[in-house]
């Protein structure tokens, strides 16, 4: 059993893809029926030359042919040979040789469904068929029976080669969609990894400008003390020390996690986005052609800086959505109520893409990373002929416990 199945691998049943087929998940139960059949084809002809008082030479021929298929789970090609040389010789002595040929048909089915050569194995079938009808009764009065022994031969090796390349496509099928899924979840990590060291860069930018104002807000609380506050002025020193070594630390992770980053020079020297910076970003789009209804209404229009980092960068994802896979205007609607920022971009749903290549759709990964580092909820709906992405944000950004 081992080896009969050692080229016969199996396929895992797919969950969410179309049912598999009983005969390719279990290739082995196909391949033991056809032997279960010859073994049956086999006892009714021992029984029936039995019973009929058939010579010694049949009883052999026919004792042979059951041989070569026990022997052909094992050998594949010495038990093709065999069971067609006891149809040859059944045929020769002048015996019905159908029985016979139906076992040589069945294991030639199992050799070709097991992957062996079909055209070679066809052709030492057919070839024992003819030269046993040759001998036996000649081509002229048996011409129908020499054709349908090759159409049988031919059927069998045909039948057997065609579900085994059935059974290797569905598992050629498989691998690439389990490689696909595979693929897919790496280039979502490598994207979500991507986005996480955009999300630390522009966080780096904010700590660093608000430690910076620190150090000098404590010089400035310094230069205010009296002469004989020694302790004071010694604690806002250190403190402005400690300052400076949060300062240096954080540009250090930072150079560390841009080790072969290839952002442009241009790039890097802009100014960290904020919540100021919205309207010369929807006014980027409007010039490339994309119509933009804003409404911005924010109790404090600066914000936390990691907040309007954040709010910045849903815009410009869910615009670039918008531009490239919408038609029409998008909205944008930025409001603070219940002591939350909401943040809400829409569009509608083109039919035709407008940009030079198509996008991996994992923009959207990112973004929900970026909201789920400063606390906040992001809810993406396709209803309507709509593309509506929300978000909802605290104003001072995610709290530590």
């Amino acid at each position: 059993m081992v080896n009969q199945n050692r080229n016969m691998r199996t396929p895992a049943t797919v969950d969410d893809g179309p049912r598999v087929p009983l005969w390719i998940r279990r290739p082995a139960a196909l391949h033991l029926g056809a032997y279960v059949l010859a073994g049956l084809i086999f006892a009714a002809q021992i029984i029936t030359a039995l019973a009929i008082g058939s010579e010694l030479p049949t009883i052999l021929a026919v004792l042979l042919a059951g041989g070569g298929v026990a022997l052909s789970w094992w050998r594949p090609w010495a038990g093709l040979v065999v069971t067609s040389a006891a149809s040859l010789a059944v045929t020769a002595l002048g015996d019905d040789p159908v029985s016979v040929w139906m076992m040589a048909v069945l294991v030639l089915f199992s050799f070709t469904f097991r992957g062996k050569p079909p055209v070679p194995g066809t052709a030492v079938v057919a070839a024992f068929f003819f030269a046993g009808l040759w001998m036996g009764h000649g081509f002229g009065s048996g011409s129908l029976v020499s054709a349908a022994a090759l159409f049988t031969a031919i059927g069998g090796g045909a039948t057997g080669a065609a579900l085994r390349l059935s059974r290797d496509h569905w598992l050629v099928s498989e691998e690439r969609a389990r490689t696909a899924v595979a693929t897919r979840e790496m280039e979502v990590e490598r994207r979500v990894t991507e986005e996480r060291l955009r999300i630390a860069r522009d966080l780096h930018d904010v700590v660093g400008h608000q430690v910076a104002m620190l150090s000098v807000h404590l010089g400035v609380a310094e230069i205010g003390l009296p002469e004989q506050a020694t302790s004071s002025r010694q604690a806002l020193e250190s403190a402005r020390s400690n300052a400076r070594n949060v300062v240096s630390e954080t540009q250090r992770i930072l150079s560390l996690l841009r080790r072969g980053d290839t952002i442009p020079h241009d790039d890097a020297l802009r100014p960290t986005p904020s919540l100021g910076s919205l309207d010369g970003l929807i006014a980027s789009f409007g010039s490339i052609g994309l119509d933009v209804s804003a409404s911005i209404s924010l109790d404090d229009p600066e914000g936390e800086p990691s907040v309007g980092v954040t709010v910045y960068r849903i815009v410009q994802e869910a615009l670039t959505n918008a531009y490239r896979h919408g038609e029409g205007a998008a909205t944008v609607d930025i409001h603070e109520s219940d002591g939350r920022i909401h943040v809400t971009v829409s569009n509608r749903i083109g039919h035709a893409l407008r940009g030079a290549v198509a996008g991996s759709g994992l923009g959207l990964v990112g973004m929900r990373e970026r909201v789920e580092s400063c606390g906040g909820r992001l809810t993406i709906v396709t209803a309507d002929g709509q593309f509506r992405v929300s978000a909802e944000l605290s104003p001072i950004g995610a709290q530590l416990a």
